[in-house]
């Protein structure tokens, strides 16, 4: 199983807690927000601990930092009615596909998207125009396939809207030639009250073999900006606690980097 991290980048703390789930073995992948201020000064950690997890790109259009950012909701309206600039978006993928680079030496590992706009209609078709642009010759990236999600979570209306609005992604990702996520986890509520642990032993419980779960880990801290600031603290609790261990010990889980050599790709 791929265990990632989202949000590398987003803010020191949650950084710092990544970094130490990696060294503890307790993840395999982060995906990194390449815009971030901070992802200068913080590349090179990561870098250095390459060998032990996959690293990729967290394609970001809704969280904002040095510029503006439009909410989720204008780009789910806007991609169903198909009323995007491809051009642009292909643009915007490509500066954050070079700016990933520039800092840490060489292309991401994979692709996702915050809050999964990768995988939106017209922005997913910008991002494989980019990515194909940007690899050429070296092996293309993997994929985060949102619609190929293995378990609700605790919200079954959320995780219904996500497959419908990322619906043929996957298939379109293959017809492209990339290797996929075949089994996709840890969609959840994200609120303080959510159970984490329970959801956990849920999504471990059915997951396959090559399986790739996101979390949200962080070391605890108020950030203003974090709608979700709440909830990283307790999931790095539990990820780097005895719990978690045993838990993938009993359904012989290994967390490891994800296997692209035996992924499905047309």
């Amino acid at each position: 199983m791929t265990l990632c991290a989202d949000d590398f980048a987003q803010s020191g703390s949650i950084s710092a807690g990544i970094l130490q789930l990696i060294d503890a073995g307790r993840l395999s992948a982060t995906s990194v927000l390449s815009q971030s201020p901070r992802w200068p000064e913080l590349a090179g950690e990561l870098k250095a601990r390459a060998d032990r997890a996959d690293v990729g790109l967290h394609f970001n259009l809704t969280h904002a930092f040095e510029t503006p950012a439009k909410p989720l909701s204008h780009w789910l309206m806007k991609s169903q009615l198909r009323q995007l600039s491809l051009a642009a978006l292909r643009d915007e993928a490509l500066s954050q596909i070079d700016r990933f680079a520039e800092h840490f030496g060489r292309l991401p590992d994979f692709v996702d998207g915050h809050q999964h706009v990768h995988a939106l209609p017209v922005i997913r078709d910008a991002l494989f125009d980019a990515i194909q642009r940007r690899w050429q010759q070296n092996p293309l990236p993997y994929l985060r396939s949102p619609d190929r999600l293995g378990h609700p979570g605790d919200n079954r209306l959320k995780s219904l809207v996500l497959r419908s609005v990322c619906i043929n992604f996957d298939e379109q990702a293959h017809e492209r030639g990339f290797a996929t996520t075949p089994w996709f986890g840890g969609m959840y509520s994200l609120t303080p009250q959510a159970d984490f642990a329970g959801l956990m032993q849920a999504w471990l419980a059915r997951c396959p073999d090559q399986a790739l779960i996101m979390c949200h880990p962080g070391l605890p801290a108020s950030d203003a900006d974090d709608p979700i600031a709440a909830c990283r603290g307790r999931e790095f609790d539990y990820l780097a606690g005895d719990a978690f261990a045993e838990l993938c010990r009993r359904h012989q889980i290994a967390i490891a980097r994800f296997p692209v050599e035996t992924a499905v790709a047309a």
